[in-house]
């Protein structure tokens, strides 16, 4: 974490939220995927924090924040924990920056509350009822007993960091060590699964039907050398045609961690969108 970076918490209907905060103006909520945190967003939050506020969001069931186990973890129930935790920070609108799982999430309340959403950038996510085959794998694998137990211990944990990113040697422990904290004990484990593996195609198609009447400026940026996403060249081909506003840049050397291997360069590249006059 970085030396301006500061931690606080929320409470939406019972539920602590855990949330990373810096620098000061117009509001800015980042939020990250499957397995990771709002530590995903430490080195990238800098450089936007001259100009704006930060504020990274641990999701229910990730992080630092809650992990029920008696919820459906559903596009409708992460729809009223964003909603109530923007409430709870006395934040009206909203710039939003989502990854991976936090794309659909995000998307998904961005639908529904399209008043609050003042500009949209999405980062190697998945969006489209239409997924790939390494999504449809990998939701296969958290409803078996065994690969899923795997998957959410310390080494499938590491293993999923280190598929992520182009180098796995230049990792430090505590980019891999970020990743594991949360999930010691079984209970957050077994949340880890549900949060995994619980949005319908419901919500997807309702996503899609949504992104062509965004108005709002949209920014992509994906690391083309996404093994966990695949598709990602494919989705923000999508994304340029179904809103011919959005600019997308594709980073050749990078892939599905884009934020563990050039967060300065993802930094800047957020920055100069959120201050564009676009």
């Amino acid at each position: 974490m970085t030396r301006d970076t500061s931690d606080g918490y929320v409470e939406v209907d019972g539920l602590r939220l855990h949330y990373l905060e810096a620098g000061a103006g117009e509001p800015v909520l980042m939020l990250h995927g499957w397995p990771t945190s709002s530590f995903l967003w430490r080195n990238v939050m800098p450089p936007v924090a001259e100009t704006h506020r930060m504020i990274a969001l641990d999701l229910p069931g990730f992080g630092l924040s809650d992990k029920p186990l008696d919820v459906s973890y559903s596009f409708r129930y992460f729809d009223r924990v964003l909603d109530g935790a923007l409430d709870a920070l006395e934040i009206d609108g909203v710039n939003l920056v989502v990854h991976d799982l936090g794309g659909p999430v995000g998307t998904y309340w961005a639908s529904r509350h399209t008043e609050r959403l003042r500009r949209l950038a999405l980062l190697n996510t998945l969006i489209y009822p239409e997924v790939s085959w390494a999504v449809i794998a990998f939701v296969l694998a958290l409803k078996t007993p065994l690969i899923r137990s795997y998957l959410c211990s310390p080494r499938g944990l590491r293993f999923a960091l280190r598929f992520g990113v182009t180098d796995p040697k230049r990792l430090t422990d505590e980019a891999i060590r970020g990743v594991q904290a949360p999930f010691e004990s079984r209970e957050a484990r077994r949340a880890l699964i549900k949060a995994g593996c619980n949005l319908s195609p419901k919500g997807f198609a309702e996503i899609a039907r949504w992104l062509p009447t965004l108005e709002v400026p949209v920014r992509g940026i994906y690391g083309e050398r996404d093994r966990i996403l695949p598709d990602i060249a494919e989705t923000m081909e999508r994304v340029q045609r179904d809103v011919p506003h959005a600019k997308v840049t594709a980073l050749p050397d990078c892939a599905h961690f884009l934020q563990e291997e050039r967060p300065a360069e993802i930094g800047r590249l957020l920055a100069e969108f959120l201050n564009s006059d676009d």
